[in-house]
Formats: structure tokens, C-alpha cells, sequence
């Protein structure tokens, strides 16, 4: 077992909080929960709205998931990536050298007072995880795994103990570094990604003590992953995915030779993963109208035409297990992932065109409970959506232009 670095507070200076941002009107994006008394005589808000966090060209922006208040920044250099750590409170930030612990703040109230707030301003923690290149973060079963472009690291440990400071981790190896993906089940057995620097291939299960168990090596192009119920795994490949259940693999073919799907969104609620869908192997940049849905309980998969194209960052789940997915026309097209029908639309912001830089800004999707978060990098504003009522509930601008977009809570 090995403890993560622990970061000089030299490096990780905090800017001074920002003005709150405007608000459109006077609602907030979600509602209050029950609390429950702690030692302290504080209370602990069980259900409330998160923090979110977006980057921006230079640094981290803060964001109160309920008022769409900036409750403040961090400066960084350089693009960055940010996915929630996994205890609803941190998030793990991709930069440079290293995975860096954010810690959003801690949601609470005063004893019978209803005005809840976030005890601690936003601010690294100072534990990192060293990385070569680092890349993918996956959240499953308590277990954050933590994988290493550059040399094949994979590092796991568990969410509930960032609390406490540095978290006791293990080190596992990939065959060889790749750009590849980790996810650890609920039985100790460790999903790894095949590939080396120019190829990827597949993907394998070593159980607790690290012994292989499965492999497959029917997956060209290997990228990204999804849970699904049951715990069941899928991973997209060029011309289809591959699923993990109870110690084997399923292949579920693309309908074309060449049908790659690359980013999926998964529920707990749901059997069925979304996907994207790309035909067309020669193009710099395709952008697919299509999307998919892989049926794990059935090895099954489905189009569905959307008429109007989407990003990676477009693809999300609602509390009912919902297929979302932002289009360039700037709504949210929601599907039943059961019989891959439309059942509706709900119009978020005006059309958009994906840029060329997959690092440059671009609408985002972030889902927490039943509320749908978007950006508009075009006019550097937050949106609040309510997907039960199908309707914007909040707006707030932005003082920097937002790029990715996560939460401290999924």
C-alpha cells in the first residue's frame, strides 16, 4: 500500500473569492432536504444541492449547485479536467503531473436555522496523486481508480477516506501504458483496458489478488466506460462494445464495420448504457446525429437518430435512468432507453457549432438528481434545469467562460 504526496501550500494558492454571479431570476435550481443533528449542534444537510465546479482558461470556478453563485476560484495553468472524486465533497482535478484533490466545501446549517450554507471555502487540499499524462477517473463501489496515460499507473482507493487527508492507496500495472481505463467492481475484481502507445485492443479482469480472470481482445480502439445494473460493465470499441458480467465477456457488434463507440453514460437504474456513435473512420472531425443504446440485459444495441449532432460532453442519465443528450440546437433530447423512443425536448440555449480543438469550450451536460446543469461557453452562463417539470429554473452568468463541468455529488 502507498500514501499519495502530500502538495506544498506554496503551490496551491487560493484567489481571493469572486463577486456572486447574476441570477436571471429569483428561483433556485433545487429544493432542501431533511438535516440531521450532529455532535456540534450544527446540522448536516442530507439531500442538498452540491457544488459544482467548471474550468476556465486559467483556473477552477466554484459554483453553489442551488443558487448558481461563484463561491470561488482557483488559479491553474494550463487545460485541465475535473470528475467528481467520488464522496460527494471532492473532486479530482487532471493537471500537469499529477491528480489534485479540490475540496468543494461542506454543506450544513446552523440548528434551526433554514438558511443552509457551505462551511469552508473551496481550495486543494494539498493531497495529489503523482501521474504520468493523467487521464481517466472512475467511481464505482466506493473505490476511486485513478489511471496514468503516460506509464500505466493505476491507483485506487477509497472515496470516504479523502475526509481524512491522504488516503491509504494500492498500485496496480497495466500490460503497458496506453490511454486506457480502470473500474474496480464491489467483489474486488479490477476491469483493465489493453493497449500500448498506438494501439488499444481490449480489455481485462484480474480478481483481488490480481490474477486475470477474463480477456478480450475484440475491442480496436478501446475508449472510455460505463456501469450499468448488476454490476455490469461496458467499454466502447470501433465496431462495438464489450460487456463484463459475473466473469466473461459479451461482444456486441457495431451494424457497421466501422461504428465506434467511444463515450457512454451509465445509471444504476438501468440496464441499458448510452453511447455515442461515429461511422466514419477517416474524418478529423465527425459529428454524429445518431446515438446508441447497448441493452446489457439482452447483448443488444440500438440507433437512435437524433437530426441534429452532439459532443462528448453532451451524454448524461437522469434520476430515472433517462438517456440525456445536449444537442447543437441547444436542447436536451430525452429518450426512454428502453424503447429508444424521443419523449421530449427542452430547449436550454440557442444552436451551437462544436469547435475543431477538442479542448476549446463548448456546451456541457452535468446532471445531479432530478436538475440538469448546462453551460453556454457563447455567452458564459449557467443553466439550471428542472428535468421532471422539462423547464430552465435558473440562470446565472459566469465571470469566466466555462469549459468542463462537474459536480462534488453525482
Amino acid at each position: 500500500m502507498t500514501t499519495p504526496r502530500i502538495a506544498t501550500t506554496a503551490t496551491l494558492a487560493v484567489a481571493a473569492l469572486l463577486l456572486t454571479a447574476c441570477g436571471d431570476d429569483g428561483s433556485s435550481a433545487r429544493s432542501q432536504s431533511t438535516s440531521t443533528p450532529r455532535e456540534d449542534g450544527a446540522q448536516e444537510v442530507q439531500e442538498a444541492a452540491s457544488r459544482l465546479v467548471a474550468t476556465y482558461d486559467g483556473g477552477l470556478m466554484v459554483i453553489d449547485g442551488e443558487t448558481l453563485e461563484v463561491a470561488g476560484t482557483v488559479e491553474l495553468d494550463g487545460f485541465t479536467r475535473v470528475n467528481p472524486a467520488g464522496d460527494d465533497r471532492h473532486v479530482m482535478v487532471s493537471a500537469g503531473d499529477a491528480f489534485r484533490v479540490l475540496d468543494a466545501g461542506a454543506w450544513s446549517s446552523a440548528h434551526g436555522d433554514h438558511e443552509h450554507h457551505y462551511v469552508g471555502d473551496p481550495a486543494f487540499t494539498g493531497v495529489e496523486f503523482e501521474s504520468d499524462h493523467p487521464g481517466h477517473v472512475v467511481r464505482h463501489a466506493g473505490t476511486t481508480v485513478l489511471f496514468s496515460d503516460g506509464s500505466g499507473r493505476i491507483e485506487l482507493f477509497r472515496a470516504d477516506e479523502l475526509a481524512d487527508g491522504a488516503p491509504q492507496t494500492e498500485v496496480v500495472q497495466a500490460d503497458q501504458p496506453h490511454h486506457g481505463v480502470a473500474v474496480q467492481l464491489a467483489n474486488d475484481e479490477l476491469l483493465v483496458t489493453l493497449g500500448d502507445e498506438t494501439t488499444r485492443t481490449g480489455a481485462k479482469v484480474v480478481d483481488a489478488d490480481r490474477a486475470e480472470i477474463a480477456r478480450n481482445e475484440d475491442c480496436p480502439g478501446v475508449h472510455g466506460e460505463a456501469v450499468a445494473d448488476d454490476e455490469t460493465i461496458v467499454v466502447g470499441c470501433e465496431n462495438g462494445v464489450l460487456v463484463y458480467r459475473d466473469g466473461a465477456f459479451t461482444k456486441i457488434p457495431s451494424p457497421d464495420p466501422y461504428g465506434r463507440i467511444g463515450n457512454q453514460a451509465g445509471s444504476d437504474e438501468s440496464a441499458v448504457v448510452l453511447g455515442d456513435y461515429k461511422t466514419d473512420p477517416d474524418a478529423e472531425l465527425e459529428r454524429p446525429e445518431r446515438v446508441s443504446l447497448i441493452d446489457t440485459a439482452t447483448n443488444t444495441l440500438r440507433l437512435v437518430d437524433l437530426g441534429v449532432s452532439y459532443t462528448f460532453r453532451s451524454l448524461a442519465r437522469g434520476p430515472q435512468g433517462e438517456a440525456l443528450v445536449l444537442g447543437t440546437d441547444g436542447a436536451i433530447h430525452v429518450i426512454d432507453p428502453v424503447t429508444a423512443a424521443i419523449t421530449g425536448t427542452i430547449p436550454v440555449i440557442g444552436a451551437w457549432t462544436e469547435p475543431d480543438d477538442w479542448q476549446q469550450p463548448r456546451p456541457a451536460l452535468h446532471v445531479d438528481g432530478d436538475t440538469a446543469y448546462v453551460t453556454d461557453p457563447a455567452s458564459s452562463k449557467l443553466h439550471a434545469v428542472d428535468l421532471a417539470a422539462g423547464s430552465v429554473v435558473a440562470s446565472a452568468t459566469l465571470p469566466q467562460v466555462p469549459n468542463e463541468l462537474t459536480g462534488a455529488k453525482e
